[in-house]
């Protein structure tokens, strides 16, 4: 029994934080104490703020606080390469040495192939 008492105070104390629902549940119960003290329109009866400006402000903060969360989150992924590209062009260079005995440098170009993408995804004509 004492557990299960320990649980749904911790629960109880932690919802606010975790969840926009937590914090207006909290603002629910605490509805009076909070237009007495912590309202910042409690000296203006005439507006019927009665802590709705509390209520704001702690759900802005809230949001505010989600969204840093999730864009340090984000930022901090590391990145996944996902495809590989070859190179365009291949180089192959020798040396040779013609009847004379002198060297000549050839360099061989040879384009990359790629198969056309067309062909492969039209189904088959009859």
């Amino acid at each position: 029994m004492r557990s299960v008492l320990v649980y749904i105070l911790l629960f109880a104390i932690m919802l606010p934080t975790v969840s926009p629902w937590g914090t207006i549940a909290c603002f629910q119960l605490n509805r009076d104490y909070i237009a007495r003290v912590l309202c910042e329109n409690r000296d203006r009866p005439q507006m019927n703020c009665n802590g709705q400006c509390y209520l704001a402000k702690r759900l802005k903060a809230q949001q505010d606080k989600q969204d840093k969360e999730t864009t340090e989150r984000v930022q901090n992924l590391p990145g996944l390469q996902l495809f590989w590209q070859a190179p365009a062009v291949l180089s192959v260079s020798t040396d040779v040495i013609d009847l004379t005995g002198h060297s000549t440098h050839f360099i061989y170009l040879l384009k990359h192939y790629s198969a056309p993408l067309t062909g492969l995804l039209q189904p088959p004509r009859r």
